[in-house]
């Protein structure tokens, strides 16, 4: 008998593509999602991504449910509908400036909503956990590239970052409080690309809050132009820095995440970055694209945004080490899958209803 996960956020960006990683590994999935952060299905049907997801698996999800997980009861009544053996946690609001400007709708969604969930979970005796976490928790970087052991809390620069540290916190509090809790912590380091099928990617319901898809609207004629944020940072180029990992390689992050989750040698908390080790600046991300695309990408440099820090790259060999994941796509293949998503479908999922 295959083992029934549980994804929240299953219908947004990252949380669509790990739910076909998961489906092609043999997991059964539902999904939870408020549709907060995805284009929502007409009354009764599955949301756009995941009718494309379905479709790419060949095989169907065992339930969707329209739920937030600060409705307790409702997110109760799906664990009483369906026996969970895990859960990997997508849902949450996502944006570095949004959170600056709305702290407590991100403190009500990210850290209410997880503490619910974790409740939830307890009573229904479910105990293991994949929960998305951020880079963010680093807050300004003592060092690069930044490991597991880098000091988290000090110094964080926005409310997003915040919940995440706290929602990890939990989690260590609860490991440490009973033997029973298996929670694996992923630090994303910037998620870009879409399935090289190109039938699912990024799909922000309002101005992109990221870079990519961004420079994505631009190139294909949505937009006039990318506003860049600064570039007196103290980098190569002086824009900022990143670390971005394909969006296929991070979702087979969550099922590595999930096998040491169900590991009889594994107990309590672990947390490891994904990422591939490499910084790129705006213009570095903009030149690859320009190539992958051909065509232009108008920028125009702007002032820093709130929140942001100059640099931030990871280090990921505890993940090699420990879950025998490493990210295998590169920023070209990245832009590649990125350009085919958006060439597609211009509109997003708007098209697909």
């Amino acid at each position: 008998m295959s083992r029934l996960i549980l994804v929240t956020g299953g219908a947004g960006y990252v949380g669509s593509h790990t739910t076909i990683e998961l489906l092609a590994a043999g997991y059964e999935v539902v999904v939870v999602d408020s549709c907060v952060n995805c284009v929502a299905g007409e009354e009764g049907k599955l949301p756009p991504s995941l009718v494309r997801v379905q479709e790419l698996a060949k095989k169907s999800l065992v339930g969707f449910y329209r739920v937030s997980l600060t409705d307790a009861l409702a997110l109760a009544g799906v664990f009483e509908k369906h026996r969970v053996d895990a859960v990997v946690h997508f849902a949450a609001l996502k944006a570095v400036g949004e959170s600056v400007e709305k702290p407590l709708e991100y403190y009500q969604s990210n850290v209410s909503g997880t503490l619910t969930l974790l409740q939830v979970m307890r009573e229904a005796g479910v105990h293991r956990l994949v929960y998305s976490s951020s880079a963010t928790v680093y807050g300004a970087p003592q060092y690069l590239p930044a490991d597991e052991q880098h000091p988290t809390g000090a110094g964080l620069t926005n409310p997003y970052g915040k919940t995440k540290y706290f929602c990890e916190q939990v989690m260590q509090d609860l490991a440490a409080s009973d033997k029973e809790w298996r929670l694996v912590s992923l630090r994303y380091f910037n998620p870009v690309g879409a399935h090289p099928s190109g039938r699912i990617g990024e799909d922000p319901l309002g101005p992109p809050n990221n870079l990519m898809p961004f420079v994505a609207q631009v190139a294909v004629g949505k937009r006039e132009e990318l506003s860049v944020f600064g570039n007196d940072y103290d980098t190569p180029d002086g824009t900022g820095v990143r670390d971005y990992v394909h969006v296929v390689d991070l979702a087979e992050g969550h099922v590595m995440a999930l096998d040491k989750a169900f590991s009889k040698s594994f107990r309590g908390y672990a947390s490891y970055n994904l990422g591939t080790g490499r910084g790129v600046s705006v213009l570095e991300m903009i030149e690859a694209f320009c190539r992958a695309s051909g065509k232009p990408v108008p920028y125009r440099v702007v002032g820093r945004r709130a929140g942001d820090v100059a640099s931030v790259v990871a280090s990921c060999s505890l993940a090699e080490e420990q879950l025998g994941w490493r990210a295998r796509r590169d920023l070209q293949e990245m832009c590649e899958d990125a350009w085919r998503w958006q060439k597609l479908h211009p509109n997003g999922f708007r098209s697909c209803q």
